[in-house]
């Protein structure tokens, strides 16, 4: 047959069959989304899940994550086993269909587990093909039952290697550096604040995690051990640490609703910002979805009714509206659901209708027998609510002038704005510049095609600690969203954020390398988090990374991140170096900027990405907060060059 007809000869014979294993090797981000830092953390998650199950059908108590030194990881887990007997369809063990078949596990068969956690994630099968190594032992019958894989192919058939009174699996896998080429080391940090999370979620389980890589002060290898008795409640009393509560008690109730397992906890604080945490089987969804919408109903319903009946809205002359009831307060709902149905840009938004009457009942029961029982309480809530209401009037004539500002000049951008000439958002960039000396350096050094500068005055305003309409006043605040072109919500929901009109896909901080810069981009950070947390999840935030040392000797130079950095090219150098510390952009010309800070080929820029969003609820508000012990201890914990007055 000619080359040409090879070539259009589409047929039956032309379609590659993939199995299981190889597709996933050769499309992983279709499996855990992508290749990066967060699916490597994912592998860890996906073995977790399947303890987790065990320990939500009543079998499993005890659950052990290790981080070895090699960066594989061991899950430990007390729960049943996993079958190794024979599988009478693939005519192989139970243990080896597990670990080798997509979309294989007991989880499907809803006589074996009720609700599941790793329904929405891929299986352990998934961990096995994207490992170069993996190791499953078995501790069940009395038996211990081995099998190796080799990326997700079994070594040998299952074996028995010994026997044992304990029961339980163990799962040893190492990630493929084929497949993670950005990294295989694991951060513990993330880790921990995961299996901290799945502590509050399932109450009465005890996680442990130890990180034989690092050892502390003492000799001993890192680890903790997270074990929650009263599950929400203590998960609230850990995010609010470090806000000023304004009731003393934790409202909270668990129970089931048209066969829904319901569990809530909120409380309400003295700040501005609404932290709303919901979680579908022990998933966190960041994107909500009708769990969400029903607790909002339950609440805005039920406070609206007391407070009408209270008499002490009767002198407000406006509605009062949802997200005034919404203002100071933290939640976490949780829910179990059997078959859930995910949405969303990034599958984390729940779609099962049903859910949302379930939990705006439960909410609606919870808050009216509390409101009946603490009236002092009910009194200082609908008071904060009063508050709120009168604040958000006050607001929406500030965001009204920012939406509007200054349309008769420039077209409505900001006059220090310095645009490029590129029309094409997913082409252009904007760099939000500490201060009008690097912001001129920055306008000197750039690429005008693409890319456009924002200096920014000074320290903007800590969102953290004010009030909304203050926050729209906020004149490099209101510069920023000009700039950006986008829309804030409606009173409706007065955070919202379009992007439609996004005028740039990358957004970079770019700060001196200095403590005064790292002040400025957590304060930008902050404001992003609570007011533009869209531009985030969607990718677009970016941080700049200027040198700190200029290393120089005779014609050579090179520049330096960090100080081992510093020190190796100033070996390299056989002596006679001369080294520049930069305390500033501003000590920078325009062509050393564009060399190590803008120009896109040699440049290094921190994709800002939210991991764990009640982590970093919990940090941003201990960094920002009025509280000043945590945040203390948070700089004394991580800082490395801190120098901190007694």
């Amino acid at each position: 047959m000619s080359e040409d007809k090879k070539k259009n000869n589409y047929s039956a014979d032309s379609i590659q069959a993939l199995e299981g294993i190889e597709h996933v090797r050769m499309r992983p981000s279709m499996y855990i989304g992508d290749v990066g830092v967060r699916g490597l953390h994912h592998l860890v998650y996906e073995v977790v899940d399947n303890s987790i199950d065990e320990a939500m059908g009543g079998h499993c108590d005890t659950i052990g994550v290790i981080i070895n030194e090699d960066n594989s990881v061991s899950v430990k887990d007390n729960g049943r086993g996993i079958p190794v007997d024979m599988h009478k369809k693939e005519g192989v063990s139970a243990l080896q269909v597990v670990m080798t078949k997509i979309g294989a596990g007991g989880k499907f068969d809803k006589d074996s587990y009720k609700v599941s956690g790793g329904l929405h994630g891929v299986g352990v099968s998934v961990v096995n093909a994207l490992s170069n190594t993996l190791k499953a032992s078995v501790h069940r019958d009395g038996k211990i039952w081995e099998q190796e894989y080799e990326r997700g192919k079994a070594m040998y058939p299952v074996k028995s290697v010994g026997s044992t009174s304990d029961r339980g699996t163990v799962v040893t896998f190492h990630p493929d550096e084929k497949i993670f080429s950005q990294t295989i080391e694991f951060s513990y940090e993330t880790l921990s604040n995961r299996m901290r999370e799945l502590a509050y979620l399932n109450k009465g389980i005890t996680i442990t995690i130890t990180d034989r890589r690092e050892k502390d002060k003492d000799g001993e290898f890192i680890s903790d051990v997270f074990h929650s008795e009263e599950g929400l409640k203590e998960f609230i009393r850990f995010l609010d640490g470090n806000r000023e509560s304004l009731i003393q008690n934790i409202i909270a109730m668990e129970g089931e609703k048209n066969d829904i397992p319901v569990e809530v906890a909120m409380v309400y604080n003295t700040g501005y910002t609404e932290n709303l945490h919901s979680y579908v089987n022990n998933i966190n969804t960041h994107e909500g979805g009708t769990h969400l919408s029903g607790f909002r109903r339950g609440l805005t319903t039920t406070l609206k009714k007391y407070a009408d009946a209270s008499g002490m809205l009767d002198k407000l002359k406006f509605e009062i509206q949802g997200d005034d009831f919404r203002e100071g307060l933290t939640a976490i709902v949780s829910v179990k659901v059997a078959e859930p149905q995910f949405e969303g840009q990034t599958k984390t938004k729940l779609g099962n209708r049903e859910v949302s009457s379930a939990v705006s009942q439960a909410v609606s029961e919870m808050l009216t027998n509390y409101l009946e029982e603490h009236p002092d309480d009910a009194k200082i809530i609908v008071q904060k609510v009063i508050l709120a209401a009168q604040a958000r009037h006050a607001a929406s004539k500030a965001r009204e002038m920012v939406q509007r500002k200054n349309v008769m000049s420039g077209g409505g951008l900001p006059g220090k704005l310095s645009d490029c000439s590129e029309q094409d958002p997913a082409l252009c960039e904007v760099f939000l510049v500490e201060g009008d000396s690097a912001g001129g350096t920055a306008k000197q050094g750039r690429d005008r095609n693409f890319q456009a500068i924002l200096p920014l005055r000074g320290k903007i305003l800590n969102v953290e600690k004010a009030m909304q309409h203050k926050v729209f006043e906020n004149e490099e605040i209101k510069n920023i969203y000009t700039a950006l072109g986008v829309t804030i919500g409606t009173e409706e929901d007065s955070k919202a954020l379009n992007l439609e009109k996004l005028r740039y896909h990358k957004v970079i901080i770019m700060c001196d390398a200095d403590v005064d810069g790292s002040h400025i981009e957590t304060l930008i950070l902050t404001f992003f988090f609570r007011y533009m947390r869209e531009l985030i999840e969607a990718g677009h935030v970016y941080i700049a990374t200027p040198p700190l040392y200029l290393v120089k000797k005779g014609s050579k130079k090179n520049y330096a991140w960090n100080d081992k950095e510093r020190d190796a090219i100033a070996e390299s150098y056989k002596g006679g170096v001369s080294i520049q510390r930069y305390k500033g952009l501003g000590e920078m010309n325009a062509e050393q900027l564009w060399d190590t800070t803008m120009n896109p080929g040699y440049r290094t820029l921190r994709q800002v990405t939210i991991d764990n969003a009640t982590e970093s609820d919990r940090i941003f508000s201990m960094l920002m907060g009025d509280e000043v012990p945590p945040r203390r201890e948070f700089i004394e914990k991580n800082a490395v060059y801190a120098n901190i007055d007694a």
